[in-house]
């Protein structure tokens, strides 16, 4: 079996070696959890609005274009105002969330979306790469260890990839997903933006799957954190086939962050009911418009309001002042407006600790 022609596949019985059949149990387990916890949320926008920007700051990360939730917020309030690093992270955001609606209308992922995915970070419309691909070598004797394929092999290996993506495999789906990460990777079909594009499809073939429902399944903290790992199993695929120890690596990644957005997602949940209740006893004009508003936009402003509740500027700014007078909200100033912070859900969105394997 080959999946790309890169290099031979070894028999599914070796995929699927026990360790990683062990491995498999768990991180479908955490999946479900974190499917089923995702459905105690009344409205997925919620989830769809906040953990894709937290994914977005993450996976930047990974190729050193750092950036604050703080700027990443404020970009959304006043985009002509944004920096521009806020900026290519908040596209990123963008991309996933667009990639995301056409993976549910078409149940595909094709190389057209992949190319619109690339293009929303990266702002160009290069598509395939034209040029020999970034040469990794021996820091220390200068060896050449890794060459991506020459440009005229890409449209080949990346239809081939498209064909795997969206055919019925007999290979358990997390092990696809661990093999056409490592794929796309290896290709390198792009100029830039291979790693965080590489990032996306890995969520968006969960949901391809039926795994998720929607893309809240972010990789990128894991692999910032294990990024010497990442790199290196990476590579020893490449020298000696170790696919097993790669597939572990990428299974031990989806259950702890399963576990981690389970969390997540449980405190979001738990917040949201509790400020709900808390805002519907001592304010007169609570309407579950108004909750959805202050977890679609944890940064929110008049604007916002006005639109999702259809009130006038006075009444929306009376809101969101008295929810800022009983300390639901946090107000700022930013330029000539003012904006309110939902500073518990920042909270928990950004700052719960970081993955550990006893999580």
């Amino acid at each position: 079996m080959s999946l790309l022609d890169l290099e031979p596949l070894p028999p599914k019985a070796l995929l699927e070696s026990p360790n990683v059949l062990r491995a498999l149990v768990g991180a479908h387990r955490y999946l479900a959890e974190l499917k089923g916890v995702a459905k105690t949320i009344p409205n997925e926008e919620i989830l769809l609005s906040t953990l894709p920007l937290q994914e977005a700051q993450s996976s930047s990360a990974i190729e050193n274009i750092i950036t604050t939730h703080d700027a990443l917020y404020k970009h959304e309030l006043q985009t002509s105002m944004a920096d521009p690093v806020a900026k290519e992270v908040a596209y990123y955001a963008d991309a996933l969330r667009h990639g995301h609606r056409i993976v549910k209308q078409q149940n595909a992922l094709t190389l057209n979306t992949i190319l619109e995915i690339q293009m929303g970070p990266e702002g160009n419309r290069a598509g395939f790469r034209k040029t020999p691909g970034t040469v990794l070598k021996n820091e220390q004797t200068g060896q050449i260890v890794f060459e991506p394929p020459s440009p005229e092999k890409i449209p080949g290996y990346m239809s081939a990839l498209e064909l795997f993506i969206n055919t019925a495999q007999d290979i358990d789906p997390l092990v696809c997903m661990a093999l056409i990460h490592h794929q796309f990777e290896t290709v390198h079909p792009f100029y830039d933006g291979n790693g965080r594009t590489g990032r996306i499809i890995n969520i968006l073939y969960l949901v391809l799957c039926g795994l998720l429902d929607a893309p809240i399944l972010y990789l990128s903290r894991y692999i910032n954190q294990t990024k010497s790992t990442y790199y290196t199993q990476l590579q020893s695929v490449r020298n000696s086939s170790d696919w097993e120890a790669w597939i572990l690596y990428i299974l031990r990644g989806v259950s702890l962050t399963a576990k981690h957005t389970t969390a997540l997602v449980e405190r979001i949940r738990d917040l949201l009911l509790d400020q709900k209740q808390h805002i519907r006893e001592r304010h007169k004009f609570y309407s579950q418009n108004l909750i959805n508003n202050l977890f679609h936009h944890p940064y929110t402003k008049v604007a916002f309001l006005e639109n999702d509740l259809k009130v006038s500027r006075a009444t929306a700014t009376r809101y969101l002042d008295s929810l800022a007078k009983d300390g639901i909200l946090k107000k700022h100033k930013l330029g000539r407006e003012n904006y309110y912070i939902n500073f518990r859900l920042i909270d928990l969105l950004f700052n719960m600790p970081a993955l550990t394997e006893d999580e």
